[in-house]
């Protein structure tokens, strides 16, 4: 999955340019540049790959939701529903803007399921964040409609689907504001970095103050910039925005050589009849960064998991084992344990955490293994690991008949 893994000349270019003028903050200096606005060139770019007119860089994937929210006026005690399955960043940025998180079940798509969305819906609900995971969508058009009837902001965190569409659309460009991770460990890396991509013009100024102190950007003299509200520090560097720029314009030949790997674990796998895929919705295409598939039972997904690794297969994971991406077992949020007192009202709503269940999302993450798809890997290494794959997994298969 992580673009790191074929660094080259591109990446180093756009750094050393960056180097050579000293320049490494975003705003100002601009008689220093030499004419490099790494940060600007790569918003541009974005917004050609995303299709979107606007987008506002910041300095991380949590940042970006944190964003989101902010801009849309998201705030004390309204409510934002979200998916049981996600990275615990979700949760978190909802919490920072003083509002509370309402989980909900996923359904076979990994994502949320509408019809769980529409009967947690309540007066204070102001927002739907669906978490497009591992590289695929729920129900868009599902999730929409019910944004429309019920006036509600529809975010999307598409920080592990970069690249995938929804009936010709890139996934982030169809719901009033989209958020993207460039860390690490995603399809394209800015080491550290993020970005709202949005349509509405309002949501996007709003973005480009609120991201940098509540500077308005008017004019070329920082210091004399106006402040037309609060705003905190989620730039990006122009170091990071170098090495994104380099990143972003080889997305499509990272998307070409992640469907190929995929596809080839996946014909392999499609071997074995016990096993099921996730669904993608009818129009839908994943980024292909990772590979989905159902076991029939807990017990099975939980032999396989151990079986892949014992067997050298690195990168397959069984969320519901996992401490980072699934709600049981985030026991650090439901108790919240934080290092500041939170709000009485924060408290009150998040209760229901104490005895909550998701048996329908247990159904699906208890028997699901997600294996991500490295960009590195030759095709003679991506048949003798599919070759490992269908052993482990059969095996599993047999060990607990």
């Amino acid at each position: 999955m992580p673009g790191f893994e074929l660094f080259g000349s591109a990446e180093r270019k756009e750094v050393n340019d960056v180097l050579e003028n000293g320049v490494l903050m975003r705003y100002g200096f601009d008689g220093m540049r030499n004419g490099h606005w790494k940060a600007k060139e790569l918003e541009t770019e974005l917004q050609s790959a995303f299709k979107s007119k606007h987008v506002q860089l910041v300095s991380s994937g949590t940042a970006a939701v944190s964003v989101a929210l902010a801009v849309a006026g998201i705030g004390a005690g309204d409510e934002v529903i979200m998916p049981s399955f996600t990275f615990v960043a979700s949760f978190e940025a909802i919490m920072m803007m003083g509002a509370i998180p309402v989980l909900v079940d996923i359904d076979d798509t990994l994502t949320l399921d509408p019809k769980a969305v529409e009967k947690a819906i309540s007066p204070k609900t102001k927002a739907i964040m669906i978490v497009h995971m591992c590289g695929s969508m729920g129900d868009m058009e599902a999730l929409q409609n019910i944004c429309d009837a019920h006036n509600l902001v529809l975010i999307e965190d598409a920080c592990q689907a970069i690249g995938g569409t929804y009936k010709g659309k890139p996934l982030g460009s169809i719901g009033d504001l989209g958020c993207f991770s460039f860390d690490f460990v995603k399809t394209i890396t800015c080491g550290e970095g993020g970005a709202v991509i949005t349509d509405n013009k309002q949501y996007y100024i709003n973005a480009d103050h609120y991201s940098d102190h509540g500077h308005d950007h008017i004019g070329n003299d920082r210091g004399a910039e106006d402040h037309p509200f609060m705003g905190y520090n989620f730039r990006i560097s122009e170091l990071h925005a170098a090495v994104g720029l380099a990143q972003v314009r080889r997305l499509p030949d990272f998307l070409s050589i992640q469907q190929k790997n995929y596809t080839i674990l996946r014909e392999a796998l499609s071997e074995i009849p016990e096993i099921t895929f996730r669904t993608v919705p009818e129009g839908g295409e994943e980024n292909y960064g990772f590979l989905n598939f159902f076991l029939p039972e807990l017990e099975i997904a939980r032999k396989a998991s151990k079986n892949l690794k014992e067997a050298g297969v690195d990168g397959c994971f069984h969320y519901y084992d996992n401490n980072w991406h699934y709600i049981r077992k985030w026991d650090h949020l439901k108790t919240l344990k934080t290092l500041y007192p939170i709000s009485e009202e924060v408290k009150s709503g998040l209760k229901y955490l104490q005895t909550k269940t998701f048996e329908q999302s247990d159904h699906f993450i208890g028997r699901n293994i997600s294996c991500l798809i490295k960009l590195s890997w030759t095709e003679e290494k991506v048949k003798l690991r599919a070759t490992a794959m269908v052993k482990a997994v059969t095996s599993a298969l047999k060990s607990v008949k």
